[in-house]
């Protein structure tokens, strides 16, 4: 039972993106409960930054495995999640519906423009933390131009990344030598099995079935979103979106945009974005039910092989940490992301700050090319706004969502 209020506790107040969530849980998980030590705390912080997925919810995950096995690392996964995506659910339920009126499009005014700020301040941690040297800046980059200027698909980049950084990391000392527990393997043989059934056996029954086409597409579509983005939330976003806009259709830019402020201004993961993803490109295929539909496949997919990973991968997280090149191979992946993550940028900041952006193709390049006549001045002295009460100020997230979107109000006023 206490583990139980524990971890709906943390659900219920992980606002602030995975950094305030993974402070939210070391206060309570190490400072106040005790339940791990520090050391075993940033071990398994690094191995779900490892990871593909979203790294608090999996770090919650394997918090609650450590503590009562399989059944405490559902329990907290969870409830790491339920509450903040019932409330996304509602908020993209009130978005179709009256989402389209002078006050609330005010309101989004304001948000999207805390939203570029918010991810340009993410970017800014990422990079500290993962360019190391000139060698990952030059990883950093060149993921960067191959995705905004080569539009290259971005399991190619991971993969590229990935390489480069176990070759550069071949020279930096042999393993360590930790011998794993006995039979640890055919444990992680059969949890493997389990949860890739427990993946894939919907989507197989829906593609059967011959169910809706949309939801097989959102669910093959974000199952390859789970293998693939290594990196966190702002990683995922950075593939999604323009894939969600561009490629498919599903979602205009701006929609994603406000995507994003809903899922920034909801407890639990960022990466409930997908959520909303999900339901606004059912919604438009079938209605309500569909939507609705939409998002339980989505939030299906994008979670249920995190209990994979952690499942599968927790009992080896000692001798991962002592592989030269797997730990070249991560930080490769994540100087990429780096690139990845400004391409988010630059493309957002275009599209909310300009009514046209017209894509210009120079084999083989491409190139965004705003109108400056569709300028919105608003945006940018919102931005500014935004980013002096995050950077400067250091207000909390949540609270600069909140007089930013007061602040689009006043400014659609004059």
């Amino acid at each position: 039972m206490e583990l139980f209020r524990t971890f709906l506790k943390i659900g219920l107040l992980s606002f602030g993106g995975p950094a305030a969530q993974i402070a939210l849980m070391h206060r309570v998980i190490v400072e106040e409960k005790g339940w791990l030590d520090e050391k075993q705390f940033l071990n398994a912080l690094s191995f779900c930054m490892l990871l593909p997925g979203p790294e608090a919810m999996q770090l919650s995950t394997y918090a609650g495995w450590r503590l009562q096995g399989v059944r405490g690392g559902l329990l907290a996964g969870l409830l790491f999640v339920l509450p903040g995506a019932l409330v996304v659910l509602l908020l993209a339920i009130v978005y179709v519906y009256i989402g389209d009126t002078p006050v609330i499009n005010s309101i989004f005014l304001g948000i999207k423009a805390a939203v570029l700020v918010i991810v340009l301040h993410a970017l800014e941690r990422v990079a500290k933390r993962a360019l190391d040297g000139l060698f990952h800046y030059l990883i950093a980059a060149a993921a960067f131009v191959s995705i905004f200027f080569l539009q290259l698909p971005f399991p190619v980049i991971i993969l590229v990344a990935a390489a480069v950084g176990a070759i550069q990391a071949r020279n930096n000392g042999e393993a360590a030598v930790i011998k794993l527990h006995q039979g640890a393997l055919r444990r992680s043989l059969l949890d493997a099995a389990l949860w890739l059934t427990v993946w894939w056996l919907p989507v197989i029954a829906l593609w059967l079935l011959g169910g809706s086409e949309m939801l097989t597409e959102l669910a093959l579509f974000f199952s390859k979103l789970a293998i693939v983005t290594f990196g966190g939330a702002y990683a995922v976003l950075a593939y999604m979106a323009q894939d969600v806009v561009v490629q498919h259709g599903w979602l205009s830019t701006i929609e994603m945009v406000d995507g994003l402020g809903l899922a920034e201004t909801t407890p639990g993961p960022l990466i409930l974005v997908t959520e909303f993803v999900g339901f606004m490109a059912a919604f438009r295929d079938g209605g309500l039910a569909l939507g609705v539909a939409g998002a339980v496949v989505v939030l299906w997919v994008t979670f249920v092989p995190c209990f994979l990973w952690i499942f599968v991968g927790a009992p080896y997280i000692d001798w991962l940490g002592a592989q030269p090149r797997l730990r070249g191979a991560m930080s490769g992946i994540t100087a990429a992301v780096v690139g990845v993550i400004l391409n988010l940028s630059i493309w957002f900041a275009l599209h909310v700050m300009f009514g046209q952006v017209n894509e210009v193709n120079r084999d083989p390049f491409t190139f965004w090319v705003p109108e400056w006549s569709t300028l919105d001045w608003r945006v940018p002295v919102l931005a500014v706004l935004c980013g002096w009460l995050l950077l400067k100020l250091d207000w909390s997230v949540l609270r600069v969502l909140g007089v930013a979107a007061l602040a689009g109000l006043l400014a659609s006023m004059l």
